[in-house]
């Protein structure tokens, strides 16, 4: 029989602990006895770590992986996947949105000769302002970074062990899950899976999280910022030739003057301003390299149980 690991990165969700386990197990007994079930405490403030404590009690199944602080969703992923013995690897997340029944539907299309299978969210439970976040932000990433983005997908998939072994091999510090399984290649498909609502809390992914999601996703993954701001740039200058054109034309053919202080002093506020924005996007190009050159590592352990 095959070795099932499923990753669970956990974070304002203790409530929903128990009955994701119980679940889970019973999803995974009807594929294989041999699985077990890893619980990434990624600094959850609402005493999880116990929850999970209590769970490797229970069963010997449970792995808990508790990170010395928060790291982030998708580093927490990436903690769990670095503990994962399974050939085959399922992440999802742990406020039940993510139906366990359905690894069933994921391990089955993975048999037909698939190394990657993800879940497409049928009927997403979100709420509308989510809902219209998610399409917005996902309009301006596919523009920033020339891809596709199905927004009915997110981490809940299942993953072979040559997966996870590319997946270990990216020492990025920004770590996009879904990102780098597609970037990585091999075999990879999708079904439609059922989204459930969420069971207990909120998601943490606020408006600002979210916006800074998108700041870094666009610029660790493209550079096609720089790209058009060195094409706006070039067509601004052009047009502030065609105007001093104009200007030294009408002087010399209207005898005119053209005022001088409020399109001079509009014109440095104008390209003062732009010069800034540009400076600061540059900035934050070289804020990135500055953290990968860092090479700090993309989590911290505290305890393993």
């Amino acid at each position: 029989m095959p070795k099932v690991s499923v990753v669970v990165p956990v974070y304002g969700c203790c409530d929903s602990l128990q009955n994701l386990y119980s679940r889970l197990e019973e999803s995974l007994s009807t594929i294989s006895e041999d699985f077990e079930i890893i619980l990434v405490n990624d600094a959850s403030p609402d005493n999880a770590w116990d929850t999970i404590k209590a769970l490797v009690a229970k069963d010997d199944r449970v792995k808990g992986i508790n990170l010395s602080r928060n790291f982030g969703q998708h580093k927490a992923i990436a903690a769990g996947l670095a503990h994962t013995k399974g050939d085959w690897v399922v992440v999802m997340d742990c406020d039940l949105q993510d139906k366990p029944e359905e690894i069933i539907k994921l391990y089955n299309k993975a048999q037909e000769g698939y190394d990657a299978v993800f879940g497409q969210r049928i009927g997403r439970k979100h709420s509308r302002r989510k809902r219209w976040a998610s399409r917005a932000f996902i309009a301006v990433y596919d523009y920033l970074t020339d891809t596709k983005t199905d927004p009915t997908i997110g981490n809940f998939s299942i993953i072979s062990r040559k997966v996870v072994e590319g997946l270990k091999a990216l020492k990025e510090q920004h770590h996009p899950y879904t990102f780098f399984v597609i970037w990585l290649g091999f075999k990879r498909t999708y079904i439609e899976i059922e989204h459930a609502e969420r069971e207990t809390g909120t998601s943490s992914y606020n408006f600002k999280r979210l916006i800074g999601l998108a700041m870094d996703n666009i610029v660790s993954q493209s550079n096609k910022l720089l790209r058009m701001s060195i094409r706006f740039g070039f067509g601004l200058a052009f047009l502030s030739a065609i105007y001093a054109l104009y200007l030294i034309l009408k002087y010399f053919i209207a005898d005119e003057v053209a005022p001088g202080w409020t399109s001079v002093m509009v014109s440095i506020y104008f390209i003062g301003g732009l010069l800034f924005a540009n400076l600061g996007l540059i900035g934050f190009y070289l804020g990135k390299i500055f953290d990968e050159t860092k090479n700090r590592p993309l989590y911290i352990i505290d305890e393993i149980i």
